[in-house]
């Protein structure tokens, strides 16, 4: 369900802060109704984290752009009525790059479903666009002028997997604290094993660290900060940490967390995902990197 919000939460930001008043309109009180869904396509079959060389164009004729190429791993990109897309419309680099909404009923555009490990919850799509003929007023912002609006987007979708993942963690934890109390092995309860006490502190400090630095992190958007080296590596952490609780509490459980149904169970095959969208850790190693000048 959380990524099923997500793409609301990542597809509708361009349009308030990029879109006209007739686009705002006609979207965003259907999104907030949820009566509509918007997707966000940046990913290409070529490629995903280097966004200034992506290949989909846009070609304005007239009134319209023509939309020509393809999107992947696209969540909700089945079920989403508005896909807000980033394309080229310049030349090469990040300055040829736009964001254009194109309607899921425009003539040329198909979809195909994908199967994934796990947010079975949630559909994920290739998307094809094949000659779309987009009104001109779907443009978000400038032409050729949307990588930083893409950019900045990027911020807030890192923040809310970074908060997804300190919650999983924490029910990863919990699980296997609850385990572990009424688990009897020889004679005693799991819980009174020295080795499972400090899974379960190990567990519980990388849980507090991290939540404690997304707050802070938070607190710096509400107030219009652009921290985006520090959310880069908050993510990281976010990610080994729900990876270490997965794989700890799934030790504390035993067989009980390979089976379907188990919380534990099903966040383990989350891990990838969070791991690696909206930026993987090695690409916000470096993005990291780059922003503090090493």
């Amino acid at each position: 369900m959380g990524a099923s919000l997500l793409s609301n939460y990542i597809g509708a930001p361009p349009i308030q802060n990029g879109g006209t008043d007739e686009t705002k309109g006609e979207i965003l009180p259907g999104m907030l109704s949820g009566d509509l869904i918007c997707a966000l396509a940046i990913t290409e079959p070529s490629g995903g984290s280097d966004v200034a060389n992506l290949r989909t164009t846009a070609v304005r004729v007239g009134d319209d752009y023509i939309v020509n190429g393809s999107k992947t791993f696209i969540t909700s990109g089945m079920r989403a009525d508005y896909i807000t897309t980033a394309v080229r419309t310049g030349g090469p680099g990040a300055n040829g790059v736009s964001l254009i909404v194109v309607p899921a009923t425009t003539p040329g555009f198909t979809k195909t479903p994908l199967k994934k490990m796990g947010w079975w919850c949630s559909d994920t799509a290739t998307l094809y666009f094949d000659d779309c003929r987009v009104p001109a007023r779907y443009l978000l912002g400038t032409e050729n002028a949307a990588f930083q609006l893409i950019m900045e987007n990027f911020n807030y979708e890192r923040l809310f997997l970074i908060a997804g993942m300190v919650g999983a963690s924490r029910v990863c934890y919990n699980e296997a604290l609850a385990w572990a109390r009424e688990r009897i092995t020889f004679g005693a309860p799991l819980s009174e094993s020295q080795v499972i006490r400090h899974k379960l502190v190990d567990m519980d400090r990388r849980i507090n660290a991290t939540r404690a630095w997304m707050e802070q992190l938070a607190y710096r958007v509400d107030q219009g900060d652009k921290p985006i080296a520090q959310l880069a590596e908050c993510k990281v952490q976010a990610s080994l940490a729900m990876e270490f609780c997965a794989r700890e509490a799934s030790q504390i459980l035993g067989g009980a967390s390979y089976l379907r149904g188990n919380p534990v169970e099903r966040i383990y095959r989350e891990v990838r995902v969070n791991a690696i969208g909206g930026g993987s850790e090695e690409i916000m190693r470096d993005l990291a990197a780059r922003q503090l000048g090493i």
